[in-house]
This record gives C-alpha cells, structure tokens and sequence, in this order.
C-alpha cells in the first residue's frame, strides 16, 4: 500500500482541496504541518493513486513538495486510529417544555458506542473509507454544532437541503434530531452511494441524488418541487462553491448552516448570502484556522 502525499501553503490550502477531490473523491487526509503548511494524503495499491502529473496541477502554485511512502503491513490499525469518535454535546432548549436534544456520538464502525450514563447519546455510525467527512475534520464538527443549536433554538421539524452531503453524516444528523424530508446531494456518485449505504446503518431515510450546482437548479426551494414553507439548508463546501450557491439558489431559505471555510473567508460568504437573499448572520463558531456559520431569514 501507498501513500500519496502533497504539502501546500496553508493560504491556498482549500483550492488545492477541492482539486484534489476531483481526483480523490473517496476523500483525503488532512494534517497540519509543524512549518505551517497543509499536508494531503491518499492511500492505494500502486496502480489505483492518482497521477503524480495531476497531483502537481491541482496543487499549482501552493506546491511545497509531494512524498510517495510506502505503508507497513499494519496500515489498516494505523488509518483506523487516524478516525477516532467525536462527541458534539446538545446545547439545552430554549423551550424548557421541550424533550431534550441528545448529544451526537459520531464514530467509525469499530469504535463502540458511547457507555450508558453520559446522558442522553444519539450514536451516528460512519464508515470513513467511502467518502470525505465523517465528523472528525473540524468543518464538519462546526456544522454539526451549529445544526444542534439551531434544533435547540426552534423544534427541528420540516424539509432540509444537505448541499455536498459526502458521506451523509450532517444529513444522518438532521434526521436523528427530527427534520424530515431530508434531501442529500453530491456532485460524486460515490458519495451517493457511501450516503445511502451510512443511512441504511444508521436506521434513517434519506433522499440522496447526484447533484451539479454550477449546472442544475437547488431543488426544494422556490421551485415546483418546493416543500411547505422554505427549507433548512447545510452547505459544508468550499469557499468557491459557497460563492456559486449564493448567486444561484433560487429562493431564501428558513436557515443556511455554511461550513468548510477558513476563518478569513467568512465575511465575504456571509456577505454574498446577505446581498442576494437577504440572510443575516446569526452565529459563528471557529475551531483553528477552520470556520462555519449560520444564516436566518428573520
């Protein structure tokens, strides 16, 4: 087995990413560098990586170097204890007549759940080997804080748009916690089938489809397939496809959760989102050079 590795400069580190996926759409691993930078890796059998060629496009001018290492036997251990259970806490109601939100323990399939006693858990089981985000990275964690204190600040209840669904954790998420319908899109037919695949373990329905956003009009919203009332919408995207999402989704909705970002990106998104629709910032949360931000109507 090999791993493939590709360090950048960290300011250009998101555009590298989303090249990157076009190659890698399984997902990659994401380390910081001890100098700064941002190092990307794949795993394969020689033969199944991606192109040394493409690699250095994609990376472009952020290049630092690019590392090719072979993996001893026990690669499988070692990339299981890369993905380790996260647990997001449930922040209380604002309506103290309420059933309480519970707290979101995502973790891979061989972790075991989280011991009784802790309070009230709701277990999210992602397999990471099928597609990129499986709650771990710091944009995801953002995004599902964010959604658990929007359930918390009004009943999660109605449709929700999950744009870039990857493995269908933030879609899983919405479910557990009580929206419904909930539509999950991707550009990658894998993520679709990782998404579907997470849903059936995790015991939740899900619409899932393959999905272009620079070439197809965002359903559900403002369209004729339109829900009662507008949607819930989670986008956790790049910069660019945040930008793409604001001149192009048909119509405002109830609520935007927008992660993927880095912390200097937010005010240009939130401004674009705010311009065109008419959504104003309701919370920012950070983590690192990481950031997620959510967006209302009212």
């Amino acid at each position: 087995m090999i791993r493939l590795a590709v360090r950048v400069a960290s300011e250009q580190a998101e555009l590298v990413l989303a090249e990157l996926l076009e190659l890698a759409p399984a997902g990659v691993e994401e380390r910081q560098g001890e100098d700064g930078t941002i190092e990307y890796a794949v795993y394969g059998a020689p033969g199944e990586l991606p192109d040394l060629p493409d690699v250095q496009a994609a990376a472009g001018g952020a290049l630092v170097a690019i590392s090719t290492t072979e993996i001893p036997d026990d690669w499988h251990e070692r990339w299981r204890q890369f993905h380790r259970p996260v647990l997001i806490d449930a922040p209380p109601s604002s309506d103290a007549t309420r059933t309480p939100l519970p707290a979101l323990h995502v973790r891979p399939p061989w972790e075991a759940p989280r011991e009784p006693g802790h309070g009230l858990v709701r277990e999210i089981v992602i397999d990471p080997g099928q597609a990129f985000g499986t709650g771990g990275h710091a944009s995801t964690r953002l995004c599902l804080e964010l959604l658990l204190a929007l359930a918390a600040s009004e009943p999660p209840v109605g449709a929700l748009l999950d744009v870039g669904t990857g493995s269908g954790v933030l879609a899983i998420a919405a479910v557990a916690l009580g929206y419904g319908p909930v539509l999950g899109l991707d550009h990658e037919q894998e993520s679709v089938e990782a998404a579907r695949a997470n849903a059936a373990v995790n015991g939740v329905e899900l619409e899932l489809r393959r999905f272009d956003l620079r070439r197809q009009v965002l359903p559900w919203i403002g369209a004729a397939d339109a829900r009662e009332g507008p949607p819930v919408v989670l986008a956790n995207l790049l910069r660019p496809l945040l930008l793409e999402l604001a001149a192009s989704m048909p119509a405002t909705p109830a609520h935007l959760l927008a992660g993927g970002l880095l912390t200097h990106e937010v005010d240009e998104v939130a401004t674009a989102f705010a311009q065109r629709l008419g959504l104003r910032e309701r919370e920012r949360r950070e983590r690192g050079e990481w950031a997620a931000v959510w967006l209302s109507a009212g």
